[in-house]
């Protein structure tokens, strides 16, 4: 009989320790799982920056026969509206007729 309670008593604190190590794998699989797609959402925003960049590039030189020289003119002239808090930005310009390089990297 004593031998039968001991053995309950250790399936009761397996199945405890089963349940915790479950329960903390779901944890840091719901931390990873958030991780990848807050990454996820930062590269869509960088994407999406740029090309509201080129858009506004392309309105300029249609509007000005010139595509612009820098993104501070976009700004200025045409309301473009970028937070450079949250991306890096390389704004390069060659040409006039050429629409320039842009790259958006979220910080």
């Amino acid at each position: 009989m004593y031998r039968e309670l001991a053995h309950k008593k250790l399936n009761s604190i397996a199945k405890v320790i089963i349940g915790v190590v479950i329960v903390v794998a779901l944890a840091f699989g719901g931390v990873a799982l958030y991780h990848v797609a807050h990454e996820s959402a930062k590269e869509q925003g960088a994407a999406s920056v740029r090309q509201t960049i080129l858009d506004a590039a392309a309105q300029c030189a249609a509007v000005e026969g010139a595509y612009p020289s820098t993104l501070e003119h976009l700004e200025n002239s045409y309301g473009l509206r970028v937070n450079h808090q949250e991306y890096d930005i390389i704004f390069e310009s060659y040409a006039a007729n050429f629409p320039p390089s842009v790259v958006v990297t979220p910080k």
